[in-house]
């Protein structure tokens, strides 16, 4: 089913989301690899769940890792991409081996500083609510460079995004299960629905 922006859901941990998002046309999955952050998973688990979809674009996401560490457990997992926390210096960036997403911090300062070149997108978690400022800062980082919004669960908000700004794409959290299967999907599917092409 198509949608009017691709869509990446962010720190998949449990094949219930896994495989629901991927059918539902999500575009992009995160994982969290790096062990500085909560809710990491290990290469092991990482490899199972990405056995049992396919079609969606895998994504590690890291913070503290040394680029040597991150281009090891991208190798090892099949990764396609790689989720940066926080920035690192230029020379850092260039010996990342995967295609590296950075997320930015979402206020008007941090989003005009000059932004590295390598990334070939940028990430931005929304606030609530967004200070005074942030979507004019949006807006003119989204026409100049490849932008991925995270408005929360919000159907009505990530509908309204992507007719304000030009938007590579919208970021969503994933969650997890009430137990090992069982999964309530109800905000994740309004989120897929709002956001079908009509």
């Amino acid at each position: 089913m198509p949608h009017l922006v691709p869509l990446l859901i962010r720190g998949i941990n449990n094949l219930s989301d896994a495989r629901y998002c991927a059918g539902m046309g999500a575009d992009k999955l995160t994982f969290v690899l790096d062990p500085a952050l909560p809710g990491h998973l290990d290469t092991k688990t990482v490899k199972e769940l990405a056995g049992w979809i396919a079609g969606v674009e895998l994504i590690g996401e890291f913070d503290q890792l040394s680029s040597y560490e991150i281009n090891a457990i991208a190798a090892e997992c099949s990764l396609d991409a790689v989720l940066l926390r926080s920035s690192r210096p230029a020379e850092e960036l260039a010996e990342i081996a995967p295609p590296v997403y950075l997320e930015l911090a979402p206020d008007s300062a941090a989003l005009a500083q000059p932004l590295p070149t390598a990334p070939v997108g940028f990430l931005v978690e929304l606030p609530e609510p967004a200070a005074p400022g942030t979507y004019v800062a949006l807006a003119t980082l989204a026409a100049e460079r490849p932008l991925w919004l995270g408005p929360g669960l919000h159907p009505k908000l990530a509908r309204n995004l992507v007719g304000q700004l030009a938007l590579a794409g919208l970021s969503f959290p994933s969650g997890d299960e009430v137990k090992p299967g069982l999964r309530d999907f109800d905000q994740l599917e309004a989120v897929f629905e709002a956001l079908e092409v009509e």
